[in-house]
């Protein structure tokens, strides 16, 4: 292979730590009043509702006690509630101040993922998001 895969996966993970570190200072500049970190999870939990702390966990990357810490300051801060499921099982859904927040948050992403995507043709977009999901498949 000609192509050098160790600058290939350094221009991944920077093109990544761009979008999370102007992510997290819009979400910080626009007054949302939620992390990246925080809102990622948000928006787990709007896509699995009832979902246990260990599928969210998986959802968002994180271990299952990172995650329990997270969702702990997301239920002190209203974001969140929890509720008993089955055995030891708790499930996790938005309260109307989560939705408002994760609403917010899509506000800001769409404007932070436009400029991020800018330098690309809808082509270009289409063909990366081609190229990423063959190799995501392969998990």
């Amino acid at each position: 292979m000609t192509t050098d895969l160790e600058a290939l996966g350094k221009a991944v993970k920077r093109a990544q730590y761009r979008n999370h570190r102007t992510m997290d200072a819009a979400l910080r500049e626009r007054g949302v009043g939620v992390t990246l970190v925080q809102w990622d999870a948000l928006r787990a939990v709007d896509r699995m509702p009832g979902a246990s702390a260990h599928d969210l966990a998986l959802a968002t990357f994180q271990s299952d006690q990172a995650f329990g810490t997270l969702a702990n300051r997301l239920v002190e801060r209203g974001l969140i509630e929890r509720s008993a499921g089955r055995g030891r099982r708790l499930e996790h859904v938005l309260t109307d101040a989560g939705r408002a927040a994760l609403d917010d948050g899509h506000d800001v992403a769409s404007d932070v993922l436009d400029a991020l995507f800018a330098p690309l043709d809808d082509d270009q977009c289409a063909e990366l998001m081609r190229l990423l999901s063959v190799l995501v498949e392969r998990e």
